[in-house]
């Protein structure tokens, strides 16, 4: 009879692994102390160095937190819902005045206020990746807006948008108060312009932040970023905005609806 293998793993890290399957299934739920070091060191036979490092494995992987008076938590991670295509809704910047980050605000259920933006605008070369999402030659001038959004103080993401100078020059876009660019954001400023967004294309991803980025967001560490790449267009196909967000993967949940597309369908009616 083959004996067991024996667990390669770190105790450590095994017991870190334990606590995080533990976190994930709801075993131990957000806001939830962990057991205590003691309780560890008796159940698993190890001393409190190798729980210790335990914990710092956790605090790393951004799961738990301590708190002042003892003890160590699952971290409270209530996400921000990102409506995805629904949160674009053109009854929402055209006829209310909202924009997309309030959008996901009423759909979180969440309190907002408008000065939880704030901007740095500026105007800079296009790097190879702007002047390729504007379809513009590189070092081309172009107007930069970064934006910097916090809930209840607390950073949820950066996204800065790059525009044309002829499309921009002279509207709410270049203003670097705090909140949106007036009634509709940045999209109404386009309707006024006879820019109407009529089409984007959103690409995410997951990595790890830059410090800088890490920084800003005040992420805890061992915490992910999605990262957006936006490109809006008119209805002639006209790029208007190309931008790039950063966001606190645990801040925030997508949800997309969709009509499912069937293309022998539409290559039927193509044929037609």
């Amino acid at each position: 009879m083959t004996a067991p293998r024996k667990d390669p793993r770190p105790a450590s890290q095994r017991i870190a692994d334990d606590l995080r399957a533990a976190i994930d299934s709801g075993d131990i739920g957000p806001g939830e102390k962990l057991p205590t070091t003691k309780t560890l060191v008796e159940q698993y036979g190890v001393t409190a160095e190798t729980v210790r490092q335990a914990v710092l494995r956790l605090k790393a992987a951004g799961v738990v937190t301590s708190r002042q008076g003892g003890g160590v938590y699952a971290r409270v991670l209530p996400p921000l819902k990102r409506l995805g295509i629904q949160r674009y809704d053109k009854a929402g910047w055209r006829d209310r005045g909202e924009v997309a980050f309030i959008a996901d605000r009423v759909a979180s259920g969440r309190e907002y206020n408008r000065t939880d933006q704030t901007q740095v605008v500026s105007r800079v070369p296009a790097s190879r990746a702007v002047a390729t999402g504007l379809g513009i030659p590189e070092g081309t001038e172009v107007v930069s807006r970064a934006r910097l959004v916090k809930e209840a103080g607390v950073p949820t993401h950066m996204l800065t948008s790059y525009y044309k100078v002829q499309h921009v020059e002279g509207t709410r876009l270049e203003d670097p108060s705090p909140g949106p660019a007036g009634k509709g954001g940045g999209f109404g400023v386009f309707l006024e312009q006879g820019l109407e967004p009529h089409q984007m294309t959103e690409d995410l991803y997951a990595r790890m932040p830059t410090p800088a980025e890490a920084a800003e967001l005040e992420l805890p560490a061992g915490e992910p970023v999605m990262v957006l790449h936006r490109t809006t267009y008119t209805a002639d196909d006209t790029v208007i905005e190309y931008a790039v967000g950063v966001h606190s993967a645990s801040r925030f949940a997508w949800t997309y609806n969709f009509l499912i597309p069937d293309s022998a369908v539409e290559g039927d009616s193509d044929a037609q």
